[in-house]
């Protein structure tokens, strides 16, 4: 007996869909892995191959309709078959390992498999066929190309095999990274807190509250500076290093906290915020390194080795400026 998959898209997928997109219990997110019926497949019928990250599969399984497949599912722990396949879950070993568990040559008498094209970075395709017996072809970048390119005799056009990264992209991973990344902007503001009551005297809760509105405004609007401000205009913002266009979000930020007269209300203070609202900006502008297509993991390395001690320092010397416009 072999589970079959709707095409339609319920309330409940919805709804589960919106709860990871905004970070709920992503990492348990999942189906089983194995072999699914898609519509009424035969012994001739396509056989895809995906994760078994639950949003992966109901983005699939969606754009199927009217057609007559197996759904191949991996064991990719929950995880999308881009990062999958990077972290090698989604890989030559798994693929060849689900293909005897199924017993899938039994059940098609071809021996052809279509793969997502961001997975081929896990799957060695000689060896898929030197151990298995399946050819791997490699199908669009999108799921919803999967019709025309089995339509078109598993040929992609140039556009399939493009990856887009446009502002609806962008768009859709901001909720995720801003919950994701809450508790360094609940590290942030405390922090503010604390040096905004530190005085002569040692520290004075009653003046921490009456600072408390700066501290916790500029903190969080340097924290949407760099979780959502740059990933909207990412393309726009000059420089290639993520770490430098939330830098330059920040200081853009900061210039408008000053023409409102909401940064500050000495030198010292101005400038610790000025440092502080741009060392946010750019950390949290740098984690969303992890969501793009424009990086490399050996980019991110690189830059995260000249950028964290330059956005520490900061940080550090925005502290000393606070501490010392208050005692002064």
């Amino acid at each position: 007996m072999i589970p079959r998959l709707s095409t339609h898209i319920d309330l409940a997928d919805r709804l589960g869909a919106i709860m990871v997109l905004m970070g709920i219990r992503r990492n348990h997110y999942r189906i089983d892995p194995g072999l699914y019926a898609v519509g009424t497949p035969d012994e001739q019928s396509d056989v895809l191959v995906t994760a078994n990250y639950k949003l992966t599969v109901d983005t699939v399984r969606k754009n199927l309709t009217g057609l007559n497949v197996w759904l191949l599912v991996l064991d990719t722990q929950g995880i999308n078959v881009w990062c999958a396949a990077g972290k090698g879950t989604f890989g030559t070993d798994e693929l060849v390992n689900r293909i005897r568990l199924t017993s899938l040559e039994t059940i098609v008498k071809h021996r052809r498999l279509i793969l997502p094209q961001l997975g081929a970075v896990g799957v060695a395709a000689h060896l898929v066929k030197q151990n298995s017996g399946f050819t791997v072809l490699y199908g669009p970048v999108r799921a919803s190309n999967i019709p025309a390119f089995i339509q078109g005799h598993y040929k992609a056009t140039r556009d399939m095999r493009l990856v887009g990264f446009g502002w609806y992209d962008r768009v859709k991973l901001i909720p995720n990274d801003f919950t994701f990344g809450i508790r360094y902007l609940l590290a942030a503001m405390a922090v503010s807190l604390v040096l905004a009551g530190i005085n002569r005297e040692g520290f004075s809760t009653q003046q921490a509250l009456e600072h408390s509105g700066r501290a916790v405004r500029n903190a969080g609007l340097g924290y949407c500076a760099g979780i959502v401000l740059t990933p909207l205009f990412l393309p726009f913002i000059p420089a290639r290093a993520f770490a430098l266009k939330g830098a330059l979000m920040g200081l853009l930020l900061s210039a408008l906290l000053f023409l409102t007269h909401l940064l500050g209300e000495t030198t010292l203070g101005m400038v610790a915020w000025i440092l502080l609202v741009t060392s946010i900006s750019s950390f949290m502008a740098m984690n969303f390194t992890g969501s793009s297509t424009y990086t490399s993991l050996s980019g991110v390395k690189k830059e995260m080795r000249v950028a964290v001690p330059l956005q520490v320092s900061s940080v550090v010397l925005a502290a000393i400026l606070m501490v010392l416009d208050n005692i002064i």
